[in-house]
């Protein structure tokens, strides 16, 4: 497509050349930097103090149930207590390390049985039972429960009471009272002879513990609160952990880890994402947030625009062949048609007789041109309100018609 002549385009600058309202300046790379250094220094800030953060607390943050953690959700204070009543507190990651652990003078206690595959908690559950050992599953749910617990059922909604008094015969629940037991609760279904359902709310119980066959015996706890730092001093939590936990001379505390290579599927097969750590979805999804939002910052307009003076005078016929070129990389037929006939109707009103405001109506421009010209006016609503042209070498056919007819209004 080429580039409509000056006789026949709505360019805004006039021949001395007043600058327009639809040209700029190209920002310079000084200028490109000194718009963006601020985010790139926001941004730098914001990393290093996450760094510096993260180095500074993972020495004593370790995470939630954590027997090293101090933080209000961590368990450091159980580990102490049992440690002054001579129960040494052992961390261990791995599911084979776990069920290495497991004897019959070891407490097992799960920090989180819901992240064991299904095939972890089959082989756990297998270990445990043969052991002898006491087992201790925080919080497990539909569909683990049923694994690590067979006959044990999780109940479709949690209870929202919290202290609860103990109801049962279990001697550890008697000694220690009202306790913070309540999250998920239980149906239990067993034929094992002595199981005790302890800290019932709305009839079900929130403690549970199931004896196995060889001396051991598996407890479920409904929530961890009577584990963590902040609440082992309230009601009976201390006195209740003290007692579950303590009952035999070795504590294993097994948390979970998604590193555990026991946790990949049985084809030995790991793609791409499992590979990577489950922190960096999360890290991945606040980069895009971050991003999203500093897009919206920068993209903000307060206001309309304002015109900018241009440090040196731009020739009309250059805006004129800029503009076209701009409407041929995108194939504007149809614009360049238009601003083609608005301009010339806008020039050939006045020569007829015609007012402004009546310019690009048809119904008042054709009859006052046929009437000038002495000729039929439906050539005339074709070549001044027709449907735009089809390719380019049409467009170049109109933009020729156009100034002829301009030309032929014009002559005396």
């Amino acid at each position: 497509m080429t580039a409509p002549t000056a006789t026949g385009t709505p360019a805004t600058p006039t021949a001395t050349g007043t600058p327009s309202a639809a040209t700029s300046v190209t920002p310079t790379v000084r200028q490109r930097w000194t718009r963006a250094r601020g985010v790139l220094l926001a941004l730098v800030l914001l990393i290093a103090g996450a760094l510096a953060l993260a180095a500074l607390r993972s020495a004593d943050q370790h995470g939630r149930l954590d027997p090293r953690s101090a933080d209000p959700y961590g368990s450091r204070a159980v580990a102490a207590l049992l440690a002054d009543h001579g129960v040494r507190t052992r961390v261990v990651t791995t599911l084979d390390q776990a069920r290495t652990a497991a004897g019959p003078d070891t407490t097992l206690l799960v920090a989180a049985p819901d992240l064991l595959t299904d095939h972890q908690q089959t082989l756990l559950h297998t270990a445990t039972t043969a052991s002898g050992a006491r087992t201790v599953l925080v919080a497990p749910d539909t569909p683990s429960v049923g694994r690590l617990a067979p006959g044990v059922t999780a109940a479709p909604a949690p209870s929202y009471d919290t202290a609860l008094a103990p109801a049962c015969a279990l001697p550890a629940a008697r000694r220690a009272g009202t306790a913070e037991t309540g999250g998920i609760r239980y149906r239990y279904a067993t034929t094992a002879h002595g199981s005790d359902a302890c800290y019932p709310a709305d009839g079900l119980p929130t403690l549970l513990r199931v004896p196995q066959s060889r001396g051991g015996d598996t407890v479920l706890l409904g929530a961890p609160d009577i584990l963590y730092n902040e609440r082992l001093a309230q009601q009976g939590n201390a006195s209740l952990a003290l007692q579950l936990l303590g009952s035999r001379p070795h504590l294993v505390w097994y948390l979970p880890s998604l590193a555990d290579a026991s946790a990949a599927p049985d084809t030995g097969e790991r793609g791409f994402f499992d590979l990577l750590p489950s922190g960096w979805l999360w890290a991945a999804l606040q980069l895009f947030i971050a991003a999203a939002l500093a897009a919206l910052w920068r993209a903000r307009r307060f206001g309309p625009l304002v015109l900018e003076k241009l440090p040196v005078a731009i020739r009309a016929s250059e805006t004129v062949e800029g503009r076209a070129r701009l409407y041929r990389k995108v194939n504007a037929r149809d614009r360049a048609a238009t601003a083609l006939r608005t301009t010339t109707r806008t020039r050939l009103a006045p020569l007829v007789g015609v007012p402004a405001t009546q310019a690009h109506t048809p119904e008042t421009l054709l009859p006052a041109l046929s009437a000038h010209l002495h000729g039929d006016a439906r050539p005339l609503h074709d070549l001044l309100f027709g449907p735009p042209p089809g390719d380019d070498a049409a467009l170049v056919s109109l933009a020729d018609r156009l100034d002829a007819l301009e030309r032929e209004v014009r002559r005396p």
